[in-house]
């Protein structure tokens, strides 16, 4: 069978090997200038290590997605900290824990750390936002000091996340072609399409357009050792951005003694970002994930959608792979 894999993030890039795997002759296409979707990193001019659509941080506690990933990397360990910078100069523990919490006071945290950072990131208010999305920042009552402290496997591609794509890729079944957009006239080409462009845009908006919040971002490069303690920092003020990454505080990320990158992070619509789509926006009354089911009850028997775009969720990086894998191998009927 020859097959289409529009996208050559994680989704695509687990459908197109575990295809490819099984014999078939895969095309992937991605309208962009490189693979691997928004985990894509290069290393700069100063031999600092970037990832040009912020930082992605691997964790997860489904050891299947680790198996699978593990054939295409070698890992580094990493357990991510993150750091908040408080109006009064002092930097606070995130997600909030006890020394947190004394610190700032129990009843200021919500107003402190996340009422600020929701209005920034998602213009909304708390209120307005999925309860969901405020529960991965859980208040926590202990002294821990990691990000993502209940997951068994934190570490990062050794040689970063471009190298890992670039092994996926490299099977005799796959060919990949950048800078090529996908157009409905290349269906007729295969037998079946799995395709992770925005699926409002895909049917033409029939019934109205999904939102998605973006992100801009501003690279600078320092004539410093380091700036900041932590790799991720962020900022409590209701302007400017929300965080800053410090790319060389990540390991093997850079050590060049002269100098540092820095990277920040602006949220705003994706309409504002040249119709980059990045979070999926999770309204508390529901309202976003009904138009997207009405786009699902289009018979398409020749496109499956993939991806956070295509599937609208707001997934992490195991997430998107773990689906990713269960999904191709039931379409193989493995």
């Amino acid at each position: 069978m020859k097959y289409l894999v529009v996208g050559a993030g994680f989704a695509g890039a687990v459908y197109a090997r575990e295809l490819a795997e099984a014999g078939h002759e895969v095309d992937v296409i991605d309208s962009r200038y490189h693979i691997g979707g928004n985990a894509y990193d290069y290393v700069n001019g100063k031999g600092i290590r970037i990832h040009k659509y912020g930082p992605h941080i691997f964790h997860t506690s489904n050891m299947k997605v680790v198996e699978w990933l593990s054939k295409f990397t070698d890992w580094v360990e990493h357990k991510h900290k993150v750091l908040a910078k408080h109006t009064d100069g002092n930097f606070y523990v995130l997600p909030p824990n006890r020394d947190t919490v004394e610190r700032i006071g129990k009843d200021n945290i919500i107003d402190v750390f996340f009422r600020p950072y929701t209005k920034k990131m998602w213009d909304k208010e708390i209120e307005e936002l999925n309860p969901k999305i405020l529960e991965r920042v859980p208040i926590r009552d202990d002294d821990n000091e990691l990000y993502f402290p209940n997951d068994d496997f934190q570490k990062m591609p050794a040689e970063g996340y471009t190298a890992l794509f670039m092994r996926i890729f490299d099977h005799e079944n796959i060919t990949v072609k950048l800078n090529c957009t996908f157009d409905k006239t290349m269906e007729d080409d295969y037998d079946h399409v799995f395709n992770s462009m925005p699926i409002d845009q895909y049917y033409d908006y029939e019934f109205g357009e999904l939102p998605y919040r973006s992100i801009k971002f501003e690279t600078f490069t320092l004539p410093e050792r380091q700036v900041y303690k932590a790799a991720t920092t962020n900022f409590t003020t209701y302007d400017g951005p929300t965080r800053v990454t410090e790319w060389k505080n990540f390991p093997n990320h850079g050590d060049n003694p002269l100098a540092t990158t820095l990277t920040y992070e602006y949220p705003c619509d994706y309409k504002d970002n040249n119709m980059e789509r990045y979070y999926p926006v999770k309204d508390i009354e529901g309202v976003n994930a009904e138009i997207y089911e009405k786009y699902l009850t289009l018979e398409n028997p020749k496109v499956t959608f993939i991806g956070r775009c295509g599937t609208y969720q707001y997934l992490d990086m195991h997430q998107v792979i773990n689906q990713s894998l269960i999904s191709v191998r039931k379409f193989l009927g493995n």
